[in-house]
């Protein structure tokens, strides 16, 4: 009946649960893949750039195994050939009697993709590597001295990958197996001359990668046990389950990380908890745990490829930790395998509530004090919970604290992680709390002097995910409470204004008698219109008397004149004042609505009770951002840089050229970026300092190596100029005018010196051929993206949006016209300056007969430029140096002197001023400039 019942139930749980995939991509698959395409990298570098190394290595062991017995030598090849084919059969045999035929599916299709691969690798060593990879991975073979052996193992590459992609890695008996067979084979074939060692290592290396690429491209097959699969594990550790219910889990990787977690009723005993975990579980947040043990410096964080024996040993043993320091935590009862692929952990049930579900009211001082007392208990004994976050913090009925969720936890911790441990309870406190409750609570349990030891380390990258993202959502609400307080305070300014007016212009009220009329008034509605001279009652003429009001009538419009100025001024001033009135009240209303997030009103409180506290952040970040950009950048410059140089003999370039026409070049290289600045800052109506501008060109040479050229002179140049104070859509509009009128430039260059060249040789004045080709395919161009709506509709909405800001910013600067002569004249000189720089570059390695004309060599530069500004590499690495070369030989210049040329011309505008970019790239950004 018992049996019944909980298959029954078991049945339940298992369909209760949610849908699993039938199989899943384990990100430490593709760690896997990438450390092992990286591992073949490099024993192809080495075995590419030490070819003395690799000879040496061979001679050593050839001299080694030439005393070998012969009898042994035998004995390893024919047991090594036949258990190369035996074990990965009898292992398949052993697989499909248990019913596991997808392992076998998996690890035939990576015995297929590592056969290709090599195959591929042989055809590729054969015929286009490198004489020294051809040496370090073949030698004559010893049947036939005119062939050379195989630089990749056909049968053995297939063998590894078949055998790593059905798991036999995991099961020491057959690991131990398929060692033994790899060495004993290795060894017959070094021994008798068939392989080198670097060839061995390179067949391990692809099999090993090709099963891991397949495991993660494929999915391994989903193991995670089922409700039937955990009761029958409760029973074989001696429980007798009779129901079992699954826990919802949080959505956040914090919570997923923790397992998945039962409640079981027994037959005769009080509940069970359950936590489950297994490896597919146990991959979730790899990146994130990498990522952290990265960038944190001075932090242990558990091993991000941790087995599930060690997951399952370091949360027994800091469960026990726990209990033996005297806190409250879950009591671990017993622990078993479910299987090859997971563990399960029984503790005795606890029950009650976690600290987030708690209602406001039930989060009493004692309750504050009691958390902190566990807390207490832990830190005496040197333990790190890690992960004090309200859903770890558990109380009970009786209102006992228990701290749960131990499973990242540490022990004999220093005293960085136990302060981290500090500072996220008083910000997991303080979300429910507040600061002032938070503080006062920690303070009266662990002392002032502990808590203000922690402020260093009150920083949201010392706290969890989960509690950073609090924050952050709490952050984005209060940016909203402020601005619709700022807002409403605008509104009742402007409100009270328009009030004020409409009192001002409202007529007196006649409150007094009106005056008596005098002699000089005159009745309502008398007519004043006069349409002739006027005339005294008896018929006198007046008019000599109104000659006389001729000045009186000047001073009268001069009178009304200066009030009339002095009505404007002060209504000028009056608009003034209240404009000025209306940045106070709204400065003022954004001062009375700013409010302090929790971190800064948690350093306040403790403050308050130890002033002298230290309140510096600590410094936790291993690796910045901009440290790692510039890491990446020196990687892809020494790649870029190593790629060009290995084919190039140095000895031409030293020896060869005409030193003055190089010292020529390097000054025509360094003055480009003086014009470069003057092109930059012309189309920038605002007061920038032209030598700081000069020092961010410089600058933009480092940049280069991380972006296209076009790319990353864009970005840097509006950088800058934000930081010079040009408001952002000021800045992107300028450097976008700069942009855009530098490629006008370019095309009219172009076109003129391609016009000049065509007609240099030939009397008439008819353009060359390229030119035409030139126009004709821009024509083409230009009818293709008309007539397709979505090509029409891309560029329309590119160009809309740039002439949206970039137009006015060109109305502005042709109002200076001494900006505008800067602008034109830097980007003149700057295609000047490299068109000299060029021509330098050949006469340094050319004479009179291999000259070539400027126009010749400005139409070379010109294309070369404009297809390094649209290839994707840094700075148009490879693009570049093939189109100025060809294009020089293509005007006529030898092969001899092109290449050099070409080279030396690279080396002073892209790869020498990389150190000198780079140094000002770092003084910029410390004096705050980028």
């Amino acid at each position: 009946m018992l049996e019944a019942a909980a298959d029954t139930y078991a049945d339940e749980v298992e369909g209760d649960e949610p849908l699993l995939p039938a199989r899943v991509h384990r990100p430490s698959d593709l760690m896997r893949l990438l450390v092992g395409a990286l591992a073949i990298a490099v024993v192809l570098s080495i075995a590419a750039f030490a070819h003395g190394t690799t000879s040496g290595l061979e001679q050593d062991i050839s001299k080694g195994t030439d005393e070998a017995p012969d009898l042994l030598i035998k004995f390893a090849g024919l047991a090594s050939s036949i258990a190369v084919l035996l074990v990965p059969v009898a292992f398949a045999v052993e697989r499909l009697i248990k019913r596991d035929g997808l392992r076998i599916a998996d690890g035939v299709l990576a015995a297929v993709l590592a056969h290709g691969v090599t195959l591929a690798t042989d055809l590729w060593v054969a015929q286009s590597a490198p004489t020294s990879i051809q040496e370090a991975l073949t030698q004559p073979s010893p049947a036939d001295i005119h062939a050379l052996t195989d630089p990749v193992h056909g049968y053995l590459a297939p063998v590894i990958a078949y055998m790593t992609a059905v798991g036999m890695s995991r099961r020491p008996r057959w690991r131990v197996v398929l060692w033994v067979v790899l060495l004993l084979d290795a060894f017959a074939m070094l021994v008798t001359g068939y392989t080198t060692p670097f060839s061995i290592i390179l067949t391990i290396l692809i099999g090993w990668t090709v099963a891991y690429g397949t495991l993660y491209a494929v999915g391994s097959p989903n193991v995670r046990p089922t409700g039937q699969t955990l009761l029958a594990g409760l029973r074989r550790v001696g429980f007798h389950p009779v129901g079992a219910a699954r826990e919802e889990a949080g959505g956040d990787t914090d919570s997923v990380d923790r397992g998945r977690r039962y409640f079981v009723t027994l037959e005769d005993g009080p509940p069970l908890d359950i936590t489950v975990v297994d490896r597919e579980q146990q991959a979730q947040g790899f990146f994130y745990r990498v990522w952290r043990r990265m960038t944190l410096r001075g932090i242990t964080t558990r091993r991000s490829l941790q087995s599930l024996r060690q997951a399952l040993e370091q949360e027994a043993l800091l469960a026990y930790a726990a209990i033996a320091a005297g806190a409250n935590a879950p009591k671990l009862i017993a622990t078993s395998e479910l299987g090859p692929d997971a563990v399960m952990l029984v503790y005795e049930h606890t029950g009650g509530r976690s600290l987030d579900s708690l209602p406001d009211d039930d989060i009493t001082d004692a309750l504050l004090h009691d958390t902190w007392c566990q807390v207490q208990a832990l830190q005496s004994r040197r333990i790190a919970h890690r992960r004090l976050a309200g859903d770890a913090i558990l109380v009970d009925r009786s209102g006992t604290v228990i701290l749960s969720d131990l499973r990242g936890g540490e022990i004999a911790a220093g005293d960085v992680v136990l302060r981290m441990d500090i500072a996220q309870l008083l910000t997991t406190l303080g979300l429910r709390v507040g600061a002032e409750r938070s503080v006062r609570s920690a303070v009266a349990v662990l002392g002032p002097d502990v808590i203000a030891d922690c402020l260093p380390l009150l920083q949201p990258i010392a706290l969890t995910r989960t509690t950073r993202g609090t924050l952050r959502r709490l952050a984005r609400e209060r940016a909203e409470r402020e601005r619709e307080a700022v807002l409403e305070a605008s509104r009742a300014a402007k409100q009270e204004r328009l009030e004020a007016a409409a009192a001002d212009s409202r007529p007196p009220e006649a409150t007094a008698p009106a005056a008596p009329p005098t002699a000089a008034s005159e009745p309502t509605g008398t007519d004043h219109t006069h349409t002739g001279p006027e005339h005294a009652p008896d018929g006198t003429d007046h008019a000599p008397e109104r000659a006389s009001d001729g000045p009186r009538a000047v001073l009268d419009k001069l009178a009304a004149h200066e009030r009339a100025e002095r009505d404007e001024k002060a209504a000028k001033k009056a608009v003034r004042a209240e404009r000025q009135a209306e940045k106070r009240a709204l400065d003022d209303a954004m001062e009375e609505a700013r409010e302090e997030d929790l971190l800064t009103q948690i350093r306040h409180q403790v403050l308050r009770i130890r002033p002298q506290a230290p309140v510096e952040p600590a410094r936790l970040e291993r690796i910045r951002p901009r440290t790692l950009i510039s890491f990446i950048a020196g990687a892809i410059a020494a790649y870029f840089l190593l790629s060009q140089l290995t084919h190039f003999e140095f000895a031409t370039l030293i020896e060869d050229p005409q030193w003055g026409w190089v010292a020529a070049a390097v000054l025509f290289s360094a003055l480009s970026y003086f014009a470069a600045a003057m092109s930059l800052l012309g189309f920038v109506p605002e007061r920038v300092p032209f030598l700081r501008t000069v020092g961010a060109q410089v600058a933009g040479s480092f940049v280069k190596l991380v972006a296209p050229a076009a790319v990353g002179g864009v970005a840097l140049n509006t950088r800058f100029l934000q930081r010079a104070g040009v408001r952002p859509g000021l800045a992107v509009a300028s450097v976008g005018a700069s942009q855009l009128f530098g490629l006008g430039a370019h095309i009219l260059l172009l076109l003129s010196f391609g016009y000049l060249t065509g007609t240099e040789k030939t009397p008439s004045l008819s353009p060359s051929r390229t030119v035409i080709a030139g126009l004709l395919t821009v024509a083409v161009l230009v009818l293709v993206v008309t007539s397709i709506p979505f090509l029409r509709k891309f560029v329309v909405t590119r160009v809309r949006s740039l002439f949206a800001g970039v137009v006015p910013r060109m109305l502005d600067v042709l109002q200076r016209p001494q900006k505008l002569v800067t602008g034109i004249g830097g980007m003149l000189l700057l295609t000047a300056c490299f068109v000299m720089c060029l021509d330098a570059s050949i006469r340094a390695f050319g004479d009179e007969t291999t000259s070539l004309s400027l126009a010749s060599v400005a139409v070379v530069f010109l294309a070369g430029n404009a297809l390094g500004s649209a290839a994707p590499t840094p700075g148009g690495v490879g693009a570049v140096e093939a189109t100025l070369t060809f294009g020089l030989i293509a005007v006529g210049l030898p092969k001899e002197v092109a290449a050099p040329a070409v080279l030396l011309y690279r080396l002073l505008t892209f790869w020498l001023p990389v150190l000198p970019g780079w140094l000002f790239f770092n003084h910029l950004t410390r004096k705050g400039a980028l």
